[in-house]
């Protein structure tokens, strides 16, 4: 299916923050890679993911969420930063998971996220950013979330602990890896919540080519499977 069709469809818009491995994404130990991901449109048939790394149509990944579980399918449509993922489940499973995305619609009323550490994190509304290094190279790459002292950051790329390079306009240094990405720690920390998504969110210069598939099921006629079955 394409992501013009679904966003046509009934689903729930709801962000949550998971991870995804893409065939043949290697670290340099030769594991597969872990990337951050999160949703941003969910139905008991597919999801709608924001990526730092987008793969090909026909993929098959496995991804994991806080709020779902393990969410594993395959890859239908991409666009810039993201991709449509259909997700193989029994029926049983599919009217357990509508059943959730219910009660986390009436739940998550607010996109911003806060936990317990001393400084609040922020996930924002926009995910995609750009690194600038040292050197003058720019890539994209995906905001998990932000404080006012630092960002954690997905990116094809794992910089080295110290690393000077600024996520947005903020210039910091690598201070810490994780299984999807690494985290930077600002050396000016930000002034209030309102400099957050203005100054880490900027989109790269030189952003990634949409890629356009067609899809042989888009004349096909809807059945009521493709929705909630609630």
């Amino acid at each position: 299916m394409s992501v013009a069709r679904f966003l046509k469809q009934r689903a729930v818009r709801i962000q949550t923050v998971g991870s995804y491995i893409l065939p043949n994404w290697y670290d340099p130990e030769g594991r597969l890679r872990s990337f951050a991901c999160r949703t941003t449109r969910v139905s008991p048939f597919r999801a709608l993911l924001d990526v730092p790394v987008v793969g090909k149509v026909g993929d098959r990944l496995t991804s994991y969420f806080r709020e779902f579980g393990k969410f594993e399918g395959e890859i239908s449509d991409t666009v810039h930063g993201g991709f449509l993922l259909e997700l193989e489940m029994t029926r049983a499973e599919r009217a357990k998971l509508a059943e959730k995305l219910v009660w986390l619609e009436k739940k998550h009323k607010d996109p911003t996220v806060r936990d317990g550490r001393a400084d609040t994190r922020y996930v924002p509304n926009t995910a995609h950013s750009a690194l600038t290094m040292a050197d003058g190279r720019i890539m994209s790459c995906f905001v998990i979330d932000v404080s006012m002292s630092g960002v954690a950051v997905s990116a094809e790329i794992q910089p080295e602990i110290g690393t000077p390079l600024a996520v947005g306009s903020c210039v910091g240094r690598v201070v810490r890896h994780f299984d999807d990405g690494f985290a930077v720690k600002f050396v000016d920390q930000l002034a209030s919540a309102h400099d957050l998504e203005r100054r880490v969110i900027r989109p790269p210069v030189h952003p990634a080519r949409h890629r356009s598939t067609a899809h042989a099921d888009e004349g096909r006629t809807e059945t009521g499977e493709d929705f909630f079955m609630v």
